[in-house]
C-alpha cells in the first residue's frame, strides 16, 4: 500500500500546477525583460535565482506530491513535514532569490511602506509566525482543515505568508525601510522564536493522541495513532531546532569571516601607512 500510495496520489490540481507555473514566469519576467525594458537594476546571480526557483520546488512539492496526501488521509507526521516545508524551507529560499530593485518600488509608496515596515518588525512576523503554528494544531481547527477543503487552502496559504514574514528580520535583501537585522539580533530572534515551536513539539510528543480523526482511518507503515502524533512532535521538535541552530551557526561563521576580513584591511591599510610615512620622514 505504501509503495503505491507513492506512486499514484500526485495532486494534479490544476490551480496548484497554474499558480506555481505563474509565480516562475512573474519572476522570469521581473528579472529578465521588465527590468532591462526599465532598467531597474542588475541582473540576478544565478545563485539567486537558483535558491527562488528551489523555494518554489519546495512548495510545490509539499502540495503536489503524496505527502499531501498521506498527511490528509493517514499518518499526522507527514502533515507536519508539509508543514514544516512551506515554512521554514520554501519561504526563506524564495526571499534569498528576490532582488532589493524589485522590492524597493514599494517604498516608494506611503501605506505600502509602512504595512511592510509593520508587518517584518521582528517581534510582529515572529508572533504571527508563531501564532499561525499554534492555531493551526487546535484540535477543532486542526481536524476541520481535515474535512474542508477551503480552510486547508487557508492554511496552507498562510504557513507560506507567515513563512515569508518570518524570515524577513533575517534574509531581507532591503538594507532600508525593512532591512535585516544584525547579527546578534538574528541570534536572538532565532533563540526566541524556537522556544515556542519546542513547546508545542514537545507537548505533541508527550500528550496524549490528540486527533481523533487519525484514529479512524487506515494505519500505515505500521505507525501507531500515539507513535505518529509523537513522530509529528518530534518533528516540530528535535528537527525545528538543529535546523535553527545550523542557521545561527551559519550567521555566527559569517560574522567571523566578515570580522577577519574587516581586520586585515585595517592591517593592511595601517601598514601602508607606516609606509607612507617612512616615505616621506627625512634621513
Amino acid at each position: 500500500m505504501g509503495t503505491m500510495m507513492w506512486l499514484t496520489q500526485w495532486d494534479w490540481d490544476p490551480s496548484l500546477l497554474l499558480g506555481t507555473a505563474a509565480v516562475i514566469a512573474g519572476y522570469l519576467y521581473a528579472i529578465g525583460p521588465l527590468r532591462i525594458r526599465y532598467r531597474l537594476g542588475p541582473g540576478v546571480p544565478m545563485r539567486r535565482a537558483l535558491a527562488f526557483f528551489l523555494g518554489v520546488d519546495v512548495i510545490f512539492f509539499a502540495l503536489f506530491s503524496p505527502l499531501d496526501a498521506v498527511g490528509d488521509s493517514y499518518l499526522f507526521a507527514a502533515h507536519m513535514a508539509q508543514h514544516l516545508l512551506l515554512s521554514l524551507v520554501g519561504p526563506p529560499l524564495m526571499l534569498l532569490g528576490l532582488p532589493a530593485w524589485l522590492l524597493q518600488p514599494l517604498l516608494r509608496h506611503r501605506t505600502t511602506s509602512t504595512i511592510g515596515k509593520g508587518l517584518t518588525h521582528p517581534v510582529v512576523a515572529a508572533a504571527l509566525f508563531t501564532a499561525n503554528v499554534w492555531l493551526w494544531h487546535a484540535p477543532p481547527l486542526y481536524e476541520l482543515t481535515l474535512v474542508n477543503e477551503q480552510v486547508h487552502i487557508l492554511c496552507h496559504l498562510l504557513y507560506i505568508a507567515t513563512g515569508l514574514l518570518f524570515w524577513w528580520p533575517l534574509l531581507s535583501p532591503l538594507q532600508e525601510g525593512w532591512p535585516p537585522l544584525s547579527l546578534g539580533g538574528k541570534l536572538a530572534y532565532l533563540f526566541f522564536s524556537d522556544m515556542p515551536m519546542v513547546l508545542l513539539g514537545a507537548g505533541l510528543t508527550f500528550s496524549p493522541p490528540l486527533y481523533p480523526y487519525y484514529q479512524h482511518v487506515p494505519r500505515i507503515f505500521g505507525l501507531s495513532v500515539a507513535t505518529d502524533q509523537q513522530l509529528g512532535g518530534l518533528l516540530m521538535w528535535i528537527v525545528g531546532s538543529i535546523y535553527f541552530i545550523v542557521l545561527a551557526s551559519i550567521f555566527f561563521l559569517r560574522w567571523m569571516l566578515e570580522q577577519e576580513e574587516q581586520q586585515r584591511r585595517a592591517e593592511h591599510a595601517g601598514a601602508g601607512e607606516l609606509e607612507s610615512r617612512k616615505a616621506i620622514t627625512p634621513k
